[in-house]
């Protein structure tokens, strides 16, 4: 009888989200959702509340570290890498939808709305270089440092080597302030400078540095910040 009761909660469920969506879906009942997909039988509502309790909200239970999740009772593994996978496709899925429409990122905006889901929901931060071709379309989002919440050390030969594995005509830098602070640190710009000068005598053009938090993006070069190359005198 239990698991009848149960079945029928999981029918309801379904059915309201293929008339409704998630909009009026609680944040505990998009769990129950998607912890039917991983557990077979019984009642995930107990486990959805338990999630709740231990992280505080929905995205948070998403962006925790999968061993933590797994920890809660009933939970398990399986969930809990089924669960912390969705920031990811959420990820992919969005850049993916920026890719299909090759854009030329010829501006500060278009570059944003490349990078906005690229970086979405990263609790850390990451440093990009995207490398361009001669008509300002990406080639390649080359991945060049992971780091902690604060920090992603870049190191400038390995900046080089992506632009050139990839013949980049030109490259804009990126990477996240998850903390939600826009403005550039005096270490940004110091990365800047770097990077300007170890690009430049390779003919690789630094068209901007753009910081992402949340939804917003910085600049350098709409804010007059990025460097111009300096050769050194001979």
């Amino acid at each position: 009888m239990s698991d009848v009761i149960h079945d029928g909660h999981r029918a309801r469920l379904r059915k309201r989200f293929l008339e409704e969506g998630l909009d009026s879906f609680e944040a505990h009942q998009i769990l129950e959702l998607l912890l039917f997909h991983v557990i077979a039988r019984g009642d995930t509502n107990p486990l959805a509340h338990r999630l709740m309790t231990r992280f505080g909200s929905l995205s948070a239970v998403l962006e925790a570290d999968p061993r933590d999740v797994a920890s809660v009772e009933g939970i398990g593994e399986k969930a809990a890498l089924f669960l912390t996978m969705m920031p990811h496709v959420t990820r992919r899925y969005f850049h993916d939808r920026v890719l299909r429409d090759q854009p030329r990122l010829t501006g500060s905006e278009a570059v944003a709305n490349y990078l906005i889901p690229l970086m979405a929901g990263r609790p850390e931060e990451v440093f990009y270089v995207l490398c361009l071709d001669a008509q300002c379309r990406v080639i390649y989002p080359a991945l060049v440092s992971e780091g902690t919440v604060t920090e992603a050390v870049v190191h400038p030969r390995h900046v080089v080597e992506e632009a050139l594995r990839h013949r980049a005509a030109s490259v804009i830098l990126a990477h996240n302030h998850p903390a939600g602070t826009l403005n550039p640190s005096q270490q940004d710009q110091r990365v800047t400078r770097r990077l300007v000068q170890a690009l430049g005598p390779l003919d690789i053009r630094v068209l901007d540095h753009i910081i992402i938090a949340a939804d917003r993006a910085f600049s350098f070069a709409r804010e007059g910040l990025l460097p111009a190359y300096q050769p050194i005198a001979e």
